[in-house]
């Protein structure tokens, strides 16, 4: 079995600056996350970034605006020799007006709940007990909680400290 770092995205990952962040010229790479990465794929890892984007179901901005957004995060980790996974995200929100997003069956993958863990968790055979997940919202830390993970680290935006 793998053991994985699930991430999230907005202010463990980038700076939230927007609330709602999406705009590429807006990317901005939080200190200390680079050198989490870095230690987890030395210590066998997988990346694995789980997070809430429930902008798109209010409308806020669309899939290809989030995809081109993850694609400067990818950008950047790659050209340090960091490689996602695979990034999981939840574009339901309670009060979605997108009519595709608003479906109630698709809660089970925002957290608190643990949905996009336990799909992650299936696609790569990951021994959750194993794994770790940093959050900057006791959301994430509940649905670490929900899934099994066994470390769960609730961080202030980007104030790392020693994560293994």
């Amino acid at each position: 079995m793998n053991k994985a770092l699930f991430l999230d995205r907005d202010g463990i990952i980038n700076n939230n600056l927007e609330g709602y962040t999406h705009k590429l010229e807006n990317l901005e790479i939080l200190d200390g996350i680079v050198e989490i990465c870095l230690e987890a794929k030395r210590r066998g890892y997988k990346i694995i970034i789980v997070t809430n984007q429930g902008g798109i179901g209010l409308g806020y901005f669309t899939e290809e605006d989030f995809w081109v957004f993850m694609g400067g995060i990818y950008k950047h980790f790659s050209q340090l020799g960091i490689e996602f996974a695979k990034t999981y995200f939840a574009p339901y929100h309670p009060r979605g007006t997108i009519e595709k997003y608003i479906d109630k069956s698709l809660e089970q993958f925002r957290k608190p709940n643990a949905g996009m863990i336990l799909q992650a968790q299936a696609e790569f055979n990951i021994d959750l007990s194993q794994s770790v997940l940093i959050g900057d919202n006791i959301t994430d830390v509940q649905a670490g909680l929900n899934a099994g993970v066994g470390r769960n680290i609730w961080v202030q935006s980007g104030k790392f400290t020693s994560v293994f």
